[in-house]
């Protein structure tokens, strides 16, 4: 009987054996995700060193943000109009821009403005775009910088 009982204990260990190696996760293999083409790869990272000090920031002369009820305001330089932008309009209107838009590299600036009647619902509004942008800005990549 003894041969009996080394075969039933080899199979008992086989089940467990089998058990254990099912139960056990895959070995994890490394995955390089590709990053998604933004459009802004062109544009170099930011340099701080050329931004002005922020005692001059009329002299601002990157993408610049405005943060608001309605929306996201995109200041036109150029003419000093502002634009207001759903959030989710961002990444074209920042893509569109010629590369001579951006002589800090990819950086914005971006500031906040008050609600006109400041609600508890309207500061709601400004939070949710404030959030909705910068997540945009970091998948495209784009680092902001606060407006004093």
């Amino acid at each position: 009987m003894a041969g009996g009982e080394n075969a039933v204990r080899t199979i008992v260990i086989l089940i467990l054996l089998g058990g254990v190696v099912a139960c056990s996760k895959a070995p994890q293999t490394e995955t390089t995700e590709t990053p998604q083409p933004t459009g802004l790869e062109s544009i170099p990272p930011p340099d701080p060193s050329q931004y002005p000090s922020f005692r001059n920031m009329s002299d601002w002369k990157n993408p610049y943000l405005v943060v608001r009820e309605d929306g996201i305001g995109f200041v036109d330089l150029s003419n000093h109009e502002v634009h207001i932008l759903k959030p989710e309009e961002i990444p074209a209107e920042l893509v569109s821009l010629p590369s001579s838009a951006w002589p800090y590299g990819r950086v914005v600036l971006v500031a906040e403005a008050a609600p006109k009647i400041p609600t508890d619902q309207a500061k709601a509004e400004v939070r949710k775009n404030r959030a909705l942008l910068v997540g945009t800005l970091k998948e495209l990549d784009v680092q902001i910088r606060e407006a004093p």
